[in-house]
């Protein structure tokens, strides 16, 4: 059912919240997992805190997918990584396309639950924009 099974982390709370799931998931239907994180462009975001700066580097990006693709090593799953740049939520649903994955799981931060924030929200946006459907994990 869900052969190929896209995972975009970007080194929060709720995507480390979601990896029990994501385990759950590519285990139980033997699929195959790609992790991507996505550098966002300099024009793409005004990253304003401390943690939002560090997720602007290369650097920062490959460190977080080899300590990812590690965590589900040890639970005997190998999964695939990918680093692009670009607005996260294009660039995820854009991956999503190209891998042909069936299911894209995600944390959600809950920035998108007012009004205000619902158009800035990275996983609202990818769930309107999905070529697959999109599996929240709050």
């Amino acid at each position: 059912m869900f052969k190929t099974v896209l995972f975009p982390i970007d080194g929060s709370r709720e995507a480390r919240e979601a990896v029990d799931t994501v385990a759950n998931v590519v285990k139980t239907y033997q699929s195959r997992l790609v992790i991507i994180s996505v550098v966002e462009t300099a024009n793409a975001t005004d990253a304003t805190s401390a943690a939002d700066r560090e997720m602007a580097s290369p650097e920062a990006i490959a460190k977080l997918l080899e300590t990812a693709k590690a965590v589900f090593r040890d639970q005997g799953i190998e999964a695939e990584v990918i680093e692009r740049e670009g607005i996260p939520a294009f660039v995820i649903c854009d991956v999503a396309d190209e891998i042909d994955a069936n299911l894209i799981v995600m944390g959600c931060r809950g920035l998108g639950l007012t009004e205000e924030g619902a158009s800035d929200s990275v996983t609202n946006r990818v769930i309107n924009l999905s070529p697959c459907p999109v599996l929240v994990v709050p």
